[in-house]
């Protein structure tokens, strides 16, 4: 039973992608949610460090040479010279690594927070203390510095009182743990001209970008560059630079509709798809399962003696999905491949089934849409 239940609710397709398959075509949005201001972004932060406080859940010293080697080095910063051959036997010690992530506009005495990750073999980070411990970013420099104490989510129970682990303890977060020590150039002041990077490669909505800053800011402001960026023109002043961008990426734009893609999640079986995945002409058999989808063409002709009436030719799609020994399922003309990867899971397939029949449509030519696997 619970095997059953696990499986229909790692193939159950999120009702979400069905709402989308009814959407129109474009929709509006702001410029700030489809694009970034080029060089305006966060940088990522890493240090090596040590928590120590540990109730006898740190790294086991004999299997992890680095963590004796660290606190021997950190014992001789601070002037303890341990005798030659000494032989540290710590538990309550741990090395972990430590990241962060440097915002766009960050200044010196800024507050981030930071996440801490064992590297040995600690059991628990529960209860440390992290040391202080430089953050470095790409280029080798000193951007922040971080020390505080290690906030590790525990276990919870479950209905019947029996215990359950519900939280990963090697890793942990310390709030506001690193204050930042030296700020990013930034070139948002620099030159008479800003890029807008869009955040997916569209040459439609790069145009309709460009067209509602040259409405709203003026003609020849803004030019597209190619389907991903668009430049802009913007005052030199930096309170005027700040007013423009601030009216800028609030301009509204009519995006038009991505190209059709329908993600699979190999694991759990869970399916998502946008509006534009459409189907055709298929038959698909694999295992005791077997899909069929017929296109037959529907002729709405004139009523008699009306005047400029038009005989109208249109698509009736008919999807059948039928089980060796067991149920047939039939889906009328308007059904969509959402109803065709439900109707599968009711009858019982797997993700392994879905996935090859998927591949199968998509291989023929049937699923006009891009298929990705994660």
């Amino acid at each position: 039973m619970h095997d059953r239940i696990r499986r229909l609710m790692g193939l159950s397709v999120l009702l979400f992608c069905i709402a989308t398959a009814l959407a129109p075509p474009a929709r509006a949005e702001r410029i700030k949610d489809i694009a970034s201001v080029q060089g305006v972004r966060a940088n990522q932060l890493i240090g090596y460090g040590l928590v120590v406080g540990l109730d006898g859940t740190g790294d086991q010293t004999t299997q992890t040479p680095f963590t004796v080697q660290s606190i021997a080095a950190m014992l001789a910063q601070m002037g303890v010279n341990l005798p030659p051959g000494t032989n540290l036997q710590l538990r309550n010690v741990a090395a972990v690594m430590v990241t962060a992530q440097l915002p766009a506009f960050a200044q010196p005495g800024q507050p981030l927070d930071v996440t801490v990750s064992s590297m040995g073999n600690a059991k628990s980070l529960r209860g440390g203390t992290l040391l202080l411990t430089p953050l470095k970013g790409a280029d080798g420099q000193i951007y922040a510095m971080s020390q505080g104490n290690v906030v590790v989510a525990g276990a919870g129970e479950s209905a019947g009182g029996s215990k359950a682990q519900i939280n990963h303890l090697a890793a942990g977060r310390v709030p506001g743990g690193a204050t930042v020590e030296r700020a990013v150039a930034s070139p948002f002041l620099l030159g008479d001209a800003l890029r807008l990077e869009l955040h997916a490669t569209d040459f439609g909505t790069a145009g309709r970008v460009a067209d509602a800053i040259n409405r709203r800011m003026g003609a020849g402001v803004a030019q597209a560059l190619d389907g991903r960026v668009v430049q802009v023109r913007a005052p030199q002043a930096p309170n005027d630079r700040v007013a423009f961008m601030a009216q800028l990426e609030n301009l509204p734009i009519e995006v038009v509709a991505g190209p059709a893609k329908v993600i699979v999640n190999a694991r759990t079986g869970s399916v998502v798809m946008n509006q534009s995945v459409s189907l055709e002409p298929v038959a698909v058999a694999h295992g005791n399962l077997s899909v069929t989808v017929n296109s037959t063409p529907v002729i709405s002709q004139p009523q008699p003696l009306s005047q400029g009436g038009q005989t109208v030719v249109t698509e009736k799609t008919d999807i059948q999905i039928r089980q060796d020994g067991g149920k047939i399922v039939m889906l009328d003309g308007g059904a969509k491949l959402a109803d065709v990867v439900k109707a599968l899971n009711t009858l019982g397939a797997t993700p392994q089934d879905l996935l090859a029949i998927l591949q199968a449509m998509k291989a023929s030519g049937a699923l006009r849409a891009e298929l990705e696997i994660i």
